[in-house]
C-alpha cells in the first residue's frame, strides 16, 4: 500500500488539580484523534471513551484506500453523528450522566490529503519547517467574541466564559460538522492536544518544544511545561509526523483504555 502515513506518539496525563482523567486519545497508521470529556459523575471520561473507541472501531472503513476521497470524507463526517448517537444512547440509559459530552479533534490521511475533523476546543496545529499554524477553530463563546471583535485577546485570557463550548458531542444531534482538507506533505508535523496544553502554554512555547526532533522528547517537554505552570487540567498531547513509510499502530490513551 502506498500513500502517506502518520508516525505518531501520544501521552495523556492527569493534571495536578483533577481527580480523574477525562481526556482520551487514539493513534493508528492513518487516523489519530484526541477527545476531552466533560460532565459530572464520571460522564466526561465515558463520553471521551465512547468517542475515541467508536472512532477506533471505524478505522478499517475510514482508512480503506480503495474508497474514493469524496466517499471517505462523507464517512468521516458521518462518524461524528455515529459518535454523537452512541453518547446519547448511553446517557439515555444512565440518566445521571445526561449532559455529559466531549470534544473531538481527529486527523485522517487519505491518499495525498490530510482531513481535519473537529468539534469543541481541543486543537490541531501544524508545524511545517519553522512555521507553526493553528488549523482548528475553537468552538467556544470566547472565540466567537474574538471573531466579532467584541473582546480583545488580552480580555479573553481571564474571561469568565473562557471554557464555555458552543459545540460538543453530547448526544443531542445538533452538530454542524466541518472537514478541513490539507495537502499531505512528508515531514510535516501535526499536534493534537486538549486545552490542558493550549490553555496553559503560549503558542511560542508550544512551537519551541514541538520542534524537538524526537517525538517522545517533544511530548515530555510539553507535558512537563504544563506541570511547571500548575497543570490545572488534564493534558493530552499527540504528535503525528507525515511519512511515506508504512506505519502499523493501534493504541488507546487516557480514558479510552
Amino acid at each position: 500500500m502506498g500513500g502517506f502515513y502518520f508516525d505518531s506518539n501520544a501521552r495523556s496525563a492527569l493534571g495536578l488539580v483533577r481527580s480523574g482523567n477525562e481526556d482520551a486519545a487514539f493513534i493508528s497508521g492513518r487516523l489519530v484523534a484526541v477527545a476531552d470529556g466533560m460532565g459530572g459523575h464520571a460522564g466526561g471520561e465515558i463520553a471521551s471513551q465512547i468517542a475515541i473507541q467508536t472512532l477506533q472501531s471505524l478505522t478499517p472503513l475510514l482508512t480503506d484506500t480503495t474508497i474514493d476521497p469524496d466517499s471517505t470524507e462523507d464517512l468521516l463526517l458521518n462518524s461524528l453523528h455515529t459518535i454523537d448517537a452512541n453518547i446519547g444512547e448511553y446517557a439515555h440509559e444512565a440518566t445521571e450522566l445526561r449532559g455529559m459530552g466531549t470534544t473531538l479533534t481527529a486527523l485522517l490521511v487519505h491518499n495525498d490529503t490530510v482531513a481535519l475533523l473537529h468539534v469543541g476546543d481541543s486543537r490541531c496545529y501544524r508545524l511545517c519547517g519553522n512555521t507553526l499554524e493553528q488549523l482548528s477553530n475553537d468552538h467556544t463563546v470566547i472565540q466567537e467574541l474574538l471573531s466579532q471583535g467584541a473582546i480583545t485577546a488580552a480580555e479573553a485570557i481571564d474571561h469568565p466564559q473562557r471554557s464555555v463550548l458552543t459545540q460538543a458531542l453530547m448526544g443531542e444531534g445538533n452538530l454542524v460538522p466541518v472537514i478541513q482538507l490539507y495537502e499531505a506533505k512528508e515531514n510535516d508535523r501535526y499536534l493534537l492536544c486538549s486545552d490542558g496544553l493550549s490553555g496553559v502554554l503560549t503558542e511560542r512555547e508550544i512551537k519551541t518544544f514541538l520542534k524537538k526532533s524526537d517525538k517522545e522528547a517533544a511530548i515530555k517537554a510539553l507535558v512537563d511545561a504544563t506541570y511547571i505552570q500548575g497543570a490545572p487540567d488534564n493534558v493530552t498531547v499527540l504528535i503525528a509526523d507525515v511519512t511515506r513509510l508504512e506505519v502499523v499502530a493501534n493504541e488507546l490513551f487516557g480514558a479510552a483504555i
